[in-house]
């Protein structure tokens, strides 16, 4: 690729695009919202979420100096990231935390990214990170849900105009934002009943001496202001 197509190519990702008309957005919402609420869709699109989830444990462990040996994700909607380093300190303690409040920070930097106008850069971003995802999901059920997700957003990015690349950006960015708030809702509720005894927040309350309620009480503010500083962004409020 020579230097004048590498310039287009970037001036085409960081450029601007003009919002949808506001009813649009509120109607990708509501899309996003069904396709959370109902149960039976639930146990498909949860998989969108454990993406996430698994993600930014994943992620985070890079970050903080630990060695990622791989991800599994289950099509029951559960996931495993395994991670080589110190069993304590504060690299573990991000990495643990990392999880339930991937799917909210990353539909809160998209919320930013398009109140900004860049649905190119968010669309191309998001490609890139499943593409990294990818590499490192050691299972075929895995690698199966992040190729589909990610062909998603090859093909919106290539083969539809700006109309269908803003609706779908908007559907994405709803859907992590409002699918990152039900998760530890559903974590709480098995808690409650004497299961999850070795969840995140669980693991954390081991790492810190800090009760596992608390990092619950965490996930919930993350997740819900995320929603509520997101949607702000996206209804241009």
């Amino acid at each position: 690729m020579d230097t004048t197509s590498a310039t287009s190519l970037w001036d085409r990702v960081i450029a601007t695009q003009p919002d949808p008309a506001w009813w649009l957005v509120i109607a990708t919402g509501v899309v996003a919202l069904a396709a959370i609420a109902p149960r039976g869709v639930w146990l498909i699109t949860r998989n969108a979420i454990t993406i996430a989830h698994e993600g930014g444990h994943g992620l985070v462990a890079l970050l903080s100096g630990r060695r990622l040996d791989g991800i599994r994700l289950h099509s029951d909607t559960s996931g495993l990231t395994v991670s080589r380093g110190r069993p304590t300190g504060l690299g573990m303690i991000l990495t643990a935390a990392a999880g339930y409040t991937a799917p909210s920070l990353l539909g809160l930097g998209g919320a930013a990214l398009l109140a900004a106008g860049h649905i190119t850069a968010l669309l191309w971003g998001a490609t890139a990170l499943l593409a990294a995802l990818l590499v490192m999901v050691r299972n075929a059920f895995g690698v199966l849900t992040v190729v589909v997700a990610g062909a998603a957003f090859v093909l919106v990015s290539w083969l539809t105009g700006p109309a269908v690349q803003a609706l779908f950006a908007y559907g994405v960015v709803w859907f992590l934002l409002l699918g990152g708030v039900r998760p530890p809702f559903e974590l709480q509720a098995k808690r409650r009943r004497g299961g999850a005894g070795d969840s995140d927040a669980d693991q954390l309350a081991r790492l810190t001496n800090v009760p596992a309620v608390v990092w619950l009480c965490f996930f919930h503010v993350v997740t819900l202001c995320s929603l509520l500083g997101g949607g702000r962004w996206l209804l241009g409020l």
